[in-house]
C-alpha cells in the first residue's frame, strides 16, 4: 500500500530533522560530561571560564554556520547544505572524542557547532518549503521533537555512562561524546535520496523537475493533480514577481518594509526563546540541582526524567500546533515559563540550601520539570516554525539565516554568562527570565500575527497588508485564499476538458 502524500511529506520531514537530533544530542550530553570526574582530570579541573567556553564555542560555531547556510542554501539548494552541515559535524565530534588538551576541545565544539549551525538553519526550511499547508507547523515542529529526541538519547546515554565506567576511565565522557557521529553519518549520506525542495528548483529555473516534485510530493507523481497545477502556477508567478525586486543581499531585507518586518519578528522571537532560561537550565542543570545539595548521579537521573517530559510535550505540539496555532500558544507559553520562574525563586528564598528541606527541593526540581513542558510544547518548537515559513522564496534562506544567527548569539551569551551568575548570585539570576518571559508575551501579543495553514505564497500579503499592532484586527481581513481560488479553477477546467471529451466521443 503506498503512503499518503501527508505520511510521505511527513516521513521526509522526519528523517530531514535528524539534523536537529544532532542538536538536541549536544545540548543534553554536555551537562553531564562537564560534570563528570574523568572529564575534570583530563583537562585539569577547568575553572567556571573555561567550563562557560566548553559550552559556548558549539554556539559561537552555530552562529558562524547558520550565517554561512543562508547563501549556500541558495546556491547549492537545500540538501547540499545539509550534507555540508554533516561533514563539518563530524569533523568536530572526531575532534571531541580524541581531544586531550582543552584546546582541541574547543576546536571540536567549534566546528560541531558550525555543523549544528548548517543543519538547524536549513532543515526547517526544507521541511516548510514540501508540506502542505495544513500539515506545515507538524512537520516544522518536529526540528524541536527531534531535538528533544537528542537530548532524552543523551541524557539516558550520560547517566548510562557516568554510572558505568569509573571517574579515571574517560570512555565516561568520549563514548557520549563519540556516539553523536553516527546520526550525522547516516543523514548526510541519505539524503540525496529524498526530493529537493520545490520551491528552489523553479526558482533556479528548473520547472519541469519542480513540477514532478511538487507531483510526488502532494499527488502520488500525478502532475495533472488541481492541487498540484494550482500551486506550481501560485509558486512561479510568485518567484516571477519577487525576482522583479531580487534579494541580492541582506540589506534588501531592512530596505523592504514587509520583509523587515518578519525579519525583526523571527529575530525577536529567537532572542526571547533564549530568554526564557532554556539554555541556562540546559547547560547547567548540573551545578543548579548541585546548589540545591543534590549529588551528581541523581542530578543526571532528574535530568534524564526532565528529557522524558519536553519529548511528551514537543510531541503534543506536534499534533496541536496546526489547531490551535501560533500566536496564543507563544503567549501562553511565556506565562507558564514566567509562572514557573516566580515559584522556583520563591522556593529557594524561603528554603535555600542550606535548610536542607527536602520538600523545598522536590518543588523546585518539579518546577524544573514544569518549565520544561510548557517551553518544549509552546516556545521551542514555535521558534522553529514560523521564521521558517513567514519569509517569500526569494528572502527565506537569508531571513532564516539571520534569526538563526542570532538565536546563536543569544545562546552564547547564556552559555558564558550562567556559571559566572549562578556562583556570584544564585537564584536571583532567575529574576532576569521571569521578567523576559512576561515582557515575550506582552510583545507577541502586540506584534505577532497568526499564520497557521496560511499557504507559503501568500504570506507576503499578510505582512505587507495587515498592521503592525495585532490586537483588534481579523486575521480573515487579511487572507486572499488564493491558493484554494486557484485549486478550484482547475478542477473546473479539468472537469470541463473531460465533459467536452466525453461530448465529442458521442
Amino acid at each position: 500500500m503506498r503512503l499518503s502524500p501527508a505520511w510521505y511529506q511527513f516521513l521526509v520531514g522526519v528523517f530531514a530533522s535528524l539534523g536537529s537530533f544532532l542538536y538536541g544530542y549536544d545540548l543534553g550530553v554536555i551537562a553531564e560530561v562537564i560534570a563528570s570526574g574523568s572529564f575534570k582530570t583530563t583537562f585539569h579541573n577547568p575553572d567556571d571560564t573555561e567550563t562557560g567556553l566548553v559550552v559556548s564555542m558549539f554556539t559561537a560555531g552555530a552562529f558562524c554556520g547558520s550565517a554561512f547556510a543562508g547563501p549556500t542554501g541558495d546556491y547549492l539548494g537545500r540538501r547540499w547544505t545539509i550534507i555540508i552541515g554533516c561533514i563539518v559535524f563530524c569533523l568536530g565530534g572526531g575532534l571531541q572524542t580524541g581531544a586531550q588538551t582543552i584546546d582541541y576541545l574547543y576546536s571540536g565544539r567549534f566546528f560541531a557547532g558550525v555543523g549544528v549551525g548548517f543543519l538547524t538553519m536549513i532543515v526547517p526550511l526544507y521541511q516548510a518549503e514540501i508540506c502542505h499547508p495544513d500539515i506545515r507547523g507538524r512537520v516544522t515542529s518536529l526540528q524541536q521533537f527531534m531535538l528533544g529526541v537528542g537530548a532524552l538519547c543523551a541524557a539516558w546515554i550520560s547517566y548510562g555512562t557516568y554510572i558505568g565506567f569509573e571517574e579515571t576511565n574517560n570512555a565516561q565522557w568520549q563514548v557520549p561524546l563519540g556516539l553523536q557521529i553516527v546520526p550525522a553519518v547516516f543523514l548526510g549520506l541519505l539524503i540525496m535520496l529524498f526530493p529537493e525542495s520545490p520551491r528552489w528548483l523553479i526558482d533556479h529555473g528548473r520547472h519541469e523537475q519542480g513540477l514532478k516534485t511538487l507531483a510526488r510530493l502532494h499527488a502520488y507523481g500525478d502532475e495533472n493533480d488541481a492541487w498540484v497545477r494550482a500551486e506550481y502556477t501560485q509558486i512561479q508567478e510568485t518567484i516571477t514577481r519577487e525576482h522583479e525586486e531580487e534579494a541580492k543581499s541582506y540589506l534588501e531585507l531592512f530596505r523592504n518594509r514587509s520583509s523587515f518586518r518578519r525579519l525583526f519578528l523571527c529575530c525577536a522571537l529567537q532572542a526571547s526563546v533564549q530568554m526564557t532560561g532554556v539554555s541556562a537550565i540546559q547547560y547547567y542543570s548540573v551545578e543548579i540541582y548541585g546548589q540545591i545539595g543534590i549529588e551528581n548521579d541523581e542530578t543526571l537521573r532528574y535530568q534524564a526524567i526532565n528529557s522524558v517530559i519536553a519529548l511528551v510535550a514537543q510531541f503534543l505540539c506536534m499534533m496541536l500546533i496546526d489547531r490551535f496555532g501560533r500566536r496564543w500558544s507563544l503567549i501562553g507559553g511565556n506565562l507558564g515559563n514566567c509562572l514557573t520562574f516566580i515559584i522556583a525563586c520563591i522556593l529557594l528564598a524561603k528554603f535555600p540550601p542550606e535548610v536542607n528541606n527536602t520538600g523545598a527541593h522536590w518543588g523546585f526540581i518539579i518546577m524544573t520539570w514544569l518549565y520544561n513542558f510548557s517551553f518544549s510544547c509552546t516556545c521551542g518548537p514555535l521558534s522553529w516554525i514560523i521564521p521558517a515559513e513567514v519569509f517569500d522564496t526569494r528572502t527565506r534562506a537569508k531571513g532564516v539565516s539571520l534569526a538563526t544567527m542570532t538565536s546563536y548569539a543569544f545562546n552564547t551569551m547564556i552559555g558564558q554568562v550562567t556559571p559566572i551568575a549562578m556562583t556570584d548570585i544564585g537564584y536571583r539570576y532567575y529574576f532576569l527570565f521571569i521578567i523576559c518571559n512576561f515582557t515575550n508575551a506582552v510583545f507577541f501579543w502586540l506584534l505577532l500575527p497568526e499564520t497557521k495553514k496560511l499557504p507559503l505564497e501568500e504570506m507576503n500579503y499578510l505582512f505587507s497588508n495587515s498592521p503592525w499592532i495585532v490586537p483588534g484586527t481579523k486575521k480573515e481581513d487579511y487572507m486572499v485564499h488564493d491558493l484554494e481560488r486557484r485549486v478550484v479553477e482547475q478542477e473546473e477546467k479539468q472537469h470541463a476538458y473531460a465533459t467536452h471529451d466525453e461530448t465529442e466521443a458521442k
